[in-house]
Formats: C-alpha cells, sequence, structure tokens
C-alpha cells in the first residue's frame, strides 16, 4: 500500500493494482451508548425475532409496516409484526427502570441480520439512541437506523373475545397445510377449515388444478364453523412455533381467527 492509498497485490505471475480510499473516508462506528440500555439473553430476542418477523410487509409503500416493532414498556418486551392481513405478538417479562420505556421500529434488513448472527446462550446489550439502535454481543456490535414513524394501534385489531377455542395438534395440523397448500395459485389461496364433531377437515378447490381434502381427529364439540384461510399464513407461525399444541380462537365463519399457544404469543 502506498501512500496515495493505492494496493498492490502480486502472487507468482499474477499483479493486481486495486485503488482504494483514505481511512478517514470511513463513516465512524457508532459508540454503544445512549440514554436508555436494556439487557436480555439472545436466545430470547432471536426467538421473538424468529416468531413474529414472517409478518412483517415488504410493500415499501407502507414504510413503516417494513420491520419488527419493539415496545419496552410495563416491564416485558413485546415485539410485533404485521402486513395488515395478518399479526404475530410476541412478549417477554424484561427488567429496565420505568424512565426507560420506549417504543421503536426496527427494519427488517436488520431483523434478518440479528436472526442470523444471535446465539442460543450469552447475553446482548441493547442501547437505544434518538434514531439509531445498537446491539452489542460477544464481539461483535450491530447498529441501525430506526423506521420513522407512528406504529399502527395493533391492540385494536386483536379480537377481544372468541366464540370457541380448539386445542390442534401443531404437527400434524402444519403437515396438513402444508400437503393442501401445493394446490395454492397466484388466483386461488383459500383453504377452508370446516370444524364440526370431534373432526376438522381442511380442503381446497383450485380450478384447473384440481382438489384436495384432509380430515384431522380433534377434540370439539362445539358449533359448526367453516372459516377460510390464506394457507401460507397458518403455515408461518406453525414451522415457527415449538409447542406440541396450539389453540385456534374462533367466533364464526368471518371473523379473524386467532393462533395461540402455551406461550405469549398470538
Amino acid at each position: 500500500m502506498d501512500e496515495k492509498n493505492v494496493a498492490t497485490v502480486t502472487s507468482g505471475s499474477s499483479f493486481f493494482k486495486i485503488i482504494g480510499l483514505s481511512e478517514e473516508e470511513f463513516p465512524p462506528a457508532p459508540k454503544p451508548d445512549g440514554k436508555y440500555t436494556y439487557r436480555l439473553g439472545q436466545s430470547a430476542l432471536k426467538e421473538m425475532l424468529r416468531k413474529t418477523s414472517y409478518a412483517a410487509s415488504s410493500d415499501e409503500t407502507r414504510f413503516v409496516l417494513n420491520g419488527c416493532f419493539l415496545s419496552f414498556k410495563e416491564g416485558k418486551l413485546t415485539v410485533v409484526a404485521t402486513d395488515g392481513r395478518r399479526l404475530a405478538l410476541v412478549e417477554q417479562e424484561v427488567e429496565f427502570p420505568k424512565e426507560a420505556e420506549t417504543e421503536i421500529i426496527l427494519p427488517t434488513k436488520a431483523v434478518n441480520e440479528l436472526l442470523r448472527i444471535l446465539k442460543d446462550e450469552g447475553d446482548l446489550t441493547v442501547y437505544r439512541k434518538e434514531n439509531q439502535i445498537i446491539f452489542q454481543f460477544d464481539d461483535v456490535m450491530i447498529a441501525s437506523k430506526l423506521i420513522e414513524g407512528t406504529y399502527p394501534n395493533y391492540r385494536q385489531v386483536i379480537p377481544g373475545h372468541c366464540e370457541e377455542r380448539v386445542t390442534l395438534e401443531r404437527e400434524a395440523l402444519f403437515m396438513a397445510l402444508r400437503r393442501v397448500a401445493l394446490l395454492t395459485t397466484d388466483k386461488s389461496n383459500a383453504t377452508k377449515m370446516t370444524f364440526g364433531k370431534n373432526r376438522l377437515v381442511i380442503s381446497m378447490t383450485t380450478p384447473d388444478v384440481g382438489e384436495a381434502r384432509e380430515t384431522l381427529p380433534i377434540k370439539y364439540n362445539g358449533k359448526d364453523i367453516c372459516v377460510a384461510f390464506n394457507p401460507e399464513f397458518m403455515i408461518d407461525p406453525l414451522k415457527n412455533l415449538t409447542s406440541d399444541e396450539v389453540f385456534m380462537e374462533l367466533t364464526d365463519d368471518l371473523s379473524p381467527g386467532v393462533m395461540k399457544c402455551d406461550i405469549p404469543f398470538l
């Protein structure tokens, strides 16, 4: 490397000359500090992002939905993602002072980087600055700008009550939906779920392709309900959860359905 930042690389008969820039031109690394600081386990944050990030929007016209909403309030961290058609939410208790309560929108690119790098053990420290957030763990520091804007009031779209609650075996439901979803096309992507006495019928009819039907034995004695969902919206949470059982809360044929499990997730 010479004084003009030109690098020369030679190896046997190979020769390369590469023009560089001075180190002063590289943007300075942010300092890991901030008005608000939080500590939690790497695996905890990784699991929370994994259980929600698939529901974030990729529509750039709705930029406030292009990431995960993180709320540090009332002694817990709530992570939410939604694209306007489905919503995923998970909560976990985290210790921090009352004055450190804050809400941020973390861009999808930063979410994906954290999912790739976070480990299953060890802690991490989160620093919140004005329009920036810093994650520090082991010998790694990830800094990201935050999405500016107001996240929609997600609480008001979550059904407050349900008429029927059904216990389902997660793996069996996941596999059945995945098989039926093979018939999905761009024009036809609604899977019908018919809840009857002690059985669930999952079916799909696609013009020009064919039809599929799966029948699962379940414990159910409520009213008959036939409701249709995009199968991918059902499959995404099922493959990211680890619980043996999930619970479907339903009201009628047209109302939103809610999937829950044995952790603070929906």
